[in-house]
């Protein structure tokens, strides 16, 4: 069942996504109710950019999703100037920026979104789907507290291999950067920097430069916090594996192999689906279309005409 709705865009959320676009609130002009994310792109400068493969290719992934953990679309529009995507609003902002504030996560809290994160990553994984671009920015939280996987513009569907790089250089895979191929392990490889980074506030490989992060990668070497238990150890251990044929999560037991290890020995996986574990943080809103856990923008003035705008779409429900 289709229902039009008549939308009136009402603030700038993010700037520069993909280099490109922007994202919008917009809300229902009827009920005033309901709100939603509004992404922009402007097409010719997808064209310039040379992105026009990974807009449609997010735009096609995207439709084909239904998961508790990933964003959802409702529709797409082109006005012959602008490509436009509407979503779910999701007002608790991200995952980053907690961490940024909080500094690090508490073992419990880390574990939490790792859960999160590895039933969105299998759902993917299980269309052959790689998302290739995991990191906290990546990450939102719902008005409950719970995790959305977002931003599938690097997302590809690979049967066997691919050779693209893409990524955010921090937490790109070694065999990403060596130009022989890939699959979908990458992503597990991008998930042990999650893991360590929420835990210690930053990504184990650095540098000043590309060439230097890569440098980093491509050794192998892990700094660990003296703090830090065994379990946690071996289990990002496992998962920065440079050799993807050794990387848990790519061995013969697949994703199995990560809920069975002893970092997640407490959890109840039908309950983290289910979304019954409480969260650990619940964002602070006002109202339904809260923007407070988002930047501020001064509006430009094609923004400022785009905030005027009103548009039709076409929702299913």
């Amino acid at each position: 069942m289709t229902k039009e709705k008549k939308m009136k865009v009402m603030k700038v959320l993010f700037k520069g996504v993909g280099s490109f676009g922007r994202v919008y609130l917009a809300r229902d002009r009827i009920t005033k109710k309901f709100y939603y994310a509004l992404k922009k792109m402007s097409i010719s400068k997808v064209i310039l950019t040379r992105q026009i493969n990974h807009v449609f290719s997010e735009k096609k992934i995207l439709a084909s999703l239904t998961h508790p953990f990933i964003v959802k679309m409702y529709n797409s529009k082109c006005d012959g100037q602008n490509l436009y995507i509407l979503f779910e609003y999701i007002s608790g902002g991200e995952l980053f920026s907690y961490l940024r504030n909080i500094k690090r996560f508490p073992i419990i809290t880390a574990r939490f979104y790792a859960c999160e994160v590895i039933l969105a990553l299998e759902y993917l994984h299980s269309k052959n789907i790689a998302y290739r671009d995991l990191k906290p920015e990546n990450l939102m939280l719902t008005k409950i507290g719970h995790l959305k996987l977002t931003d599938f513009g690097f997302a590809k569907i690979i049967n066997e291999m691919t050779n693209t790089l893409c990524g955010t250089p921090e937490y790109l895979a070694p065999e990403v950067t060596d130009g022989n191929g890939y699959n979908k392990a990458v992503d597990w490889w991008s998930f042990g920097i999650l893991i360590y980074e929420m835990l210690t506030g930053l990504p184990p490989f650095q540098g000043n430069t590309l060439t230097d992060i890569y440098a980093e990668i491509m050794t192998g070497r892990i700094h660990f916090p003296r703090s830090m238990d065994s379990f946690t150890k071996d289990f990002i251990k496992r998962l920065l594996q440079l050799d993807p044929t050794k990387r848990l999560g790519n061995l013969k037991g697949g994703v199995d192999d990560i809920k069975i290890h002893k970092w997640f020995d407490d959890i109840i996986w039908d309950d983290v689906i289910n979304m019954k574990i409480t969260p650990p943080i619940i964002p602070r809103l006002r109202s339904t279309g809260d923007t407070s856990n988002f930047d501020d923008y001064d509006e430009e003035s094609d923004e400022e005409q785009m905030v005027k705008k009103k548009m039709k779409f076409q929702i299913y429900i």
